[in-house]
């Protein structure tokens, strides 16, 4: 893959609006000059505290401690790895994007997705204005109706119609070629459109991007036999990676860390027309290592709601153990034959609090299975051992003594798996209260963030200083007026700036903590000092110092 420039980068950057991206998820508030307040989008706040610099281009929560630039804000919002958000915001606010040389080959791989990419948008459109527009979308906005899928959402989720004739030419009229029509799964080999008269579900990529389209089945006379036929899979489109409705769902499944996962597209519309967001749906398939590589981008948390045959179905269950052994929170809820989650959009998160956690679900399932007593304490066992111990595992073990009446010493014999580390990641982490000193270096690094003037008297304090090594490193990048995409370092810069606005650190004030450094850095070296000169030379230097903070005061 072509790496992007430098250039391009800080291009991008530069021109990305950090209020506009942040705005979106959240309403923001201007509280003097370039700064805005509003409730953090990573966490449930009353009281708005997630502060923005629209000059810098930065944001801090001083609740939850996110923070960064906004190429950062679109990584932890859109589930995207840096060049994924950089390709977003470019895309976003127009900046054309170049790569450092790269093979022919990999010039012609990169274009000709772009223009599937373009293609299958203009499918999508086409498919829309038929829906929306043509005499023949009337029956089917009626069926809609009839679903209970209101226009808004539809329109939100790009609903469309395939009229089974017409998409072909009129690409073609717009300049994409046979070839690339085919590539697209958007003809068949004579060249014909592929889809008959069907609602159309475009199914889109992490980015919103069209790779595909799910087509629902509306006439007898169809020439199609499945009720739901998806696109030929490609280069862009694979039906064991997509994830309905996760281009829309990420803001939500990351602030509220649950991700719910359906079976079908509607169940997704269904619920989040009522509001409900974090849904995504599997497409009929059991979760597989794509699903959950993107799902492990936002959360650990899974909630997988499926009819009882489904849940039930060996490859549905082996999802479930793949997305369990890789440290995931699995809760189950299981309806009841023949009901989908839309059937019943507004208890959906009633039906939540009844979930089963992974554990409970599969020994509940194998008593149930199992032919007879023997058989079902074999199979729970089986489970129960490849599981730590935890709280959900004891439920487990509760729920086969109950079911089996069976005694305490023999359940003691079914020891827990040994820790094997990737477990679930907790959930509720408690800011680090910073002590004196960390306080004291960050306020002094805020301060010169703050007042440019005092980065003469920062030079003048040596690495030494500071006991933090990323202080350390921050000191280096502002001495030295060095911007930096470290993670790391961006986010500790919008604290900084955040922490300067909040405390109104003066310059005045800001001076007094470089003061304070010395000082403190003067104190340590006298009490480690053996040498009567150099001691008597390191006491000079603190008297001097202890007289300017005399002044300042």
């Amino acid at each position: 893959m072509a790496r992007i420039k430098d250039q391009s980068v800080r291009d991008v950057i530069a021109a990305a609006d950090i209020v506009e991206v942040v705005g979106q998820r959240t309403a923001l508030r201007r509280s003097s000059g370039t700064r805005y307040m509003g409730r953090c989008p990573f966490h449930d706040e009353r009281s708005p505290s997630f502060s923005v610099n629209s000059d810098l281009g930065l944001y801090h929560c001083f609740g939850c401690g996110k923070g960064g630039d906004v190429v950062t804000f679109v990584r932890e919002t859109e589930g995207l790895d840096f060049v994924a958000a950089i390709e977003w915001l470019a895309e976003r606010f127009r900046v054309p994007l170049e790569c450092e040389e790269s093979s022919p080959l990999a010039d012609e791989a990169r274009r000709r997705r772009e223009r599937l990419y373009a293609v299958l948008d203009q499918a999508a459109i086409f498919f829309e204005r038929h829906l929306w527009e043509g005499p023949a979308g009337e029956q089917v906005r009626a069926y809609l109706a009839g679903r209970g899928i209101r226009e808004e959402a539809a329109r939100a989720f790009r609903l469309g119609l395939s009229p089974g004739e017409g998409l072909a030419r009129k690409a073609r009229e717009k300049g994409f070629t046979a070839q690339e029509l085919r590539a697209a799964g958007l003809t068949n080999q004579r060249g014909n459109d592929y889809f008959p008269p069907r609602l159309m579900f475009p199914l889109a990529d992490a980015r919103g991007r069209v790779i595909g389209f799910q087509a629902r089945k509306l006439r007898d006379d169809d020439p199609l036999r499945g009720k739901y036929v998806n696109s030929p899979e490609g280069e862009l489109f694979k039906k064991s990676a997509v994830l309905y409705g996760l281009h829309l769902a990420r803001p939500a499944i990351a602030k509220q860390d649950r991700a719910v996962v359906v079976e079908g597209n509607t169940d997704v519309i269904a619920l989040h027309q009522t509001g409900f967001e974090p849904v995504v749906a599997s497409m009929g398939t059991a979760l597989t290592e794509a699903h959950l590589r993107e799902l492990a981008r936002l959360t650990r948390r899974l909630f997988l709601c499926f009819d009882a045959d489904a849940a039930g179905e060996d490859a549905t269950l082996r999802g479930m153990e793949l997305a369990a052994g890789q440290g995931f929170d699995i809760r189950v809820v299981t309806l009841a034959p023949g009901q989908d989650p839309a059937d019943a959009p507004d208890g959906f998160e009633a039906r939540l609090g009844d979930a089963e956690s992974y554990l409970h679900y599969r020994v509940r399932l194998e008593i149930e299975r199992a032919s007879d007593r023997q058989e079902a304490f074999v199979r729970a066992r089986e489970i129960l051992a490849r599981a730590e111990d935890s709280p959900e595992r004891q439920d487990a073990l509760r729920l086969l003594a109950d079911r089996l009446d069976l005694p305490r010493e023999t359940l003691s014999g079914i020891a827990p798996a040994r820790g094997r580390g990737g477990g679930p990641r907790e959930l509720s982490q408690p800011r680090k209260l910073l002590d004196a000193g960390e306080r004291l270096e960050r306020d002094a690094l805020a301060a010169v963030m703050a007042h440019g003037e005092l980065v003469d008297g920062l030079a003048e304090l040596s690495a030494d200083h500071f006991d933090v090594e990323l202080h350390r490193r921050m000191r280096f990048l502002l001495v030295e007026r060095i911007d930096s995409t470290d993670a790391d370092l961006v986010a500790l810069r919008a604290e900084l700036d955040a922490r300067a606005d909040r405390e109104g650190i003066t310059r005045r004030t800001g001076a007094e903590l470089l003061l304070r450094l010395r000082e403190r850095k003067l104190r340590r070296d006298l009490q480690a000092e053996e040498d009567l000169a150099r001691t008597t030379e390191l006491q000079a230097h603190l008297a001097k110092v202890r007289q300017a903070l005399t002044e300042l005061a």
